[in-house]
């Protein structure tokens, strides 16, 4: 049965399915002496903008010059990357492993510069924290490449009943971007040996998950992993599609004119075909893996922040938000270079972590409360098959039409409705 339910803003459509920190300070200061286990109300909150055109078709792409650090429009006045950053702490998690020895240069051996450096003990993370600590948390989980800044409209919605955390992923934002084989090789193993690091340090009890695109498998191999640790997962355009070279269409055509030993040896001749057409990243993304130009054209801030967002749905960035997303590559190569790294462990591992992750929330014993968020105008991931895919199962499916893959970038005040509408069992099945 399919129910149509009015959101707060916009719209979406409910698909039925069957029922079955405390923050570390912001300096970069070694580790403090244990607090009591009562967590102390926030010192910082994020609000609204207030402007809700912030990501419009047809926006301007430019309000001035972005990339100047001298004469350029934020030559005078913080930038809105400054602001952002001003609105978040640093939380230390996660081991680094290795010989600690400094980032070198990988063709000419020199010493690489400080963004390319970690502690000599735990890596650092970017997080940006709103409403009572005292209140249930829900951990945003962004996409790649992406910021913890594409959940700035979610946080205060889920402020008001909630203790939301956005935070940046290694490699991304304000966190650590360790030069590759000194401490971290950004495989997707060790994006999610280091989620659980840091859940346990802004999460340490029962809480709510949500995670948006090429990050999804990382938190369903999290979450199968620690079922009564999540109170609910909320996934928003996951790569977990199959899809048959023939469609869904026309293998009802085939089941007409083929019998079962027939179609069964048609579908495992053509299996390694089948696979994973989710697991294929697209062009704007897969050329960062490569040997020559995934170097270069990581270096580059359009190609690495304004062309890869921007061709994931049919919408424009405003300078001011673009320059966030820009802030890190303009800032030092460090953020290249993570680019460059996990680009090739996805075009190596994505498949194999999207197969488990589909795997998993197919499972009947699965005991994740799960819902999959679905923006239609997703021009990476195809809707198609995914409804039939999830049909049967314990995952409720509800769809954006309005949105992109970045869900939560095109319709933030909107998806924070629906995620409280879910945790809260507003939005059931």
């Amino acid at each position: 049965m399919v129910m149509a339910v009015q959101a707060p803003q916009g719209f979406w459509r409910l698909h039925s399915r069957k029922p079955n920190s405390q923050l570390h300070p912001p300096q970069f200061l070694p580790p403090q002496p244990a607090t009591s286990s009562r967590r102390k109300a926030l010192d910082f909150s994020c609000t609204a903008t207030g402007n809700d055109d912030y990501y419009l078709i047809d926006a301007e792409e430019s309000a001035g010059d972005g990339f100047s650090f001298s004469g350029g429009k934020y030559s005078g006045e913080p930038s809105p990357s400054d602001e952002w950053f001003k609105r978040g702490k640093m939380v230390k998690a996660h081991p680094v492993f290795g010989s600690k020895e400094k980032a070198q240069d990988p063709i000419f051996g020199l010493k690489m510069g400080s963004a390319s450096q970690t502690s000599d003990d735990l890596f650092r993370w970017f997080c940006v924290e709103s409403g009572s600590a005292d209140s249930p948390t829900v951990v945003l989980v962004h996409g790649f490449p992406s910021q913890a800044y594409s959940y700035r409209k979610v946080l205060p919605v889920l402020s008001k009943n909630y203790h939301p955390v956005a935070f940046d992923w290694l490699g991304f934002g304000f966190s650590d971007k360790p030069q590759p084989k000194y401490g971290f090789d950004y495989t997707l193993d060790e994006y999610a040996s280091s989620l659980e690091s840091l859940i346990n340090e802004i999460g340490p009890s029962k809480i709510s998950l949500v995670a948006q695109g090429y990050s999804a498998p990382v938190a369903v191999k999290y979450a199968s992993s620690h079922q009564d640790k999540i109170s609910s997962l909320i996934l928003l355009n996951p790569p977990v599609r199959i899809r048959t070279p023939v469609g869904f269409r026309g293998l009802q055509n085939l089941l007409l004119i083929l019998d079962a030993e027939e179609l069964r040896l048609l579908l495992h001749d053509s299996y390694p075909k089948l696979t994973a057409a989710h697991a294929n990243l697209p062009s704007t993304l897969s050329i960062f893996s490569n040997f020559l130009l995934g170097e270069i054209f990581s270096q580059d801030p359009l190609r690495a922040s304004d062309k890869v967002l921007t061709s994931s749905g049919p919408y424009k960035m405003k300078e001011d938000d673009a320059m966030v997303y820009r802030s890190p590559y303009l800032t030092s190569g460090s953020a290249g270079f993570a680019l460059n790294a996990i680009s090739r462990a996805m075009k190596k591992d994505l498949k194999k972590y999207v197969e488990e992750a589909k795997e998993m929330l197919l499972d009947k014993s699965w005991g994740v409360q799960t819902t999959v968020c679905w923006g239609r105008r997703d021009r990476w991931l195809s809707f198609d098959g995914v409804e039939e895919l999830l049909k049967g199962s314990k995952v409720k499916l509800i769809e954006l039409p309005m949105a992109g893959h970045h869900v939560q970038e095109d319709s933030g005040d909107e998806l924070g409705g629906i995620i409280s509408g879910v945790i809260s069992g507003r939005i059931r099945n």
